[in-house]
């Protein structure tokens, strides 16, 4: 019985944690920067038409798509979106079978579908500079720390899976769970 409630109080703490740190990160990036700086908070519902469903698409794509990538860093990496609470295995389900870096693929999504909502420049150029920092911090900063925590397997990872775009869909996600199981 202490062993189930260890578990469920470890998996709360998990759910409480992550739900901080999507505030805090996508939180910020996608949601409080926008709506305080670029007028996302001048949008009302009524002024909301049929031009404007595919930039609702994206924005709920994103989420969507958000959603899912931080449900698998906590289940199967058991750890967060953070850099300070990071999984604690290496992710290659789910959407990081078909890219690397799916969780700012999924920021991005949102804060092009806010810019199309408000047609605004000044909100695309805030999204192009954060593909431009967001490049920056992986290259210098998350790829090397997952290949010192993770080895072998991170660069099995990286041969198979694209940063950004996939590099092949066909049988990609079959291959790389077998050669994932093989390194371990």
């Amino acid at each position: 019985m202490a062993a189930v409630s260890r578990v469920s109080s470890s998996s709360a703490w998990l759910a409480i944690r992550s739900l901080f740190w999507t505030i805090a990160l996508p939180g910020l990036f996608a949601g409080y920067l926008p709506w305080r700086f670029f007028g996302l908070s001048q949008v009302r519902r009524e002024s909301i038409g049929a031009a404007q469903i595919p930039a609702l698409a994206c924005i709920g794509a994103g989420a969507v798509l958000l959603a899912m990538c931080i449900f698998e860093f906590a289940r199967t990496g058991r750890g967060t979106l953070s850099p300070l609470d990071p999984p604690r295995e290496l992710v290659v389900r789910g959407l990081y079978r078909y890219v690397r870096n799916p969780m700012y693929l999924s920021v991005t999504t949102i804060v092009l579908g806010e810019a199309m909502l408000m047609r605004s420049s000044a909100l695309t150029v805030y999204g192009a500079l954060w593909l431009v920092f967001v490049n920056v911090f992986v290259i210098g900063y998350e790829e090397p720390t997952l290949r010192e925590m993770f080895g072998r397997s991170y660069e099995d990872y990286t041969r198979r899976v694209g940063r950004w775009i996939p590099k092949r869909l066909s049988h990609q996600g079959a291959t790389l769970t077998n050669t994932m199981e093989d390194s371990k």
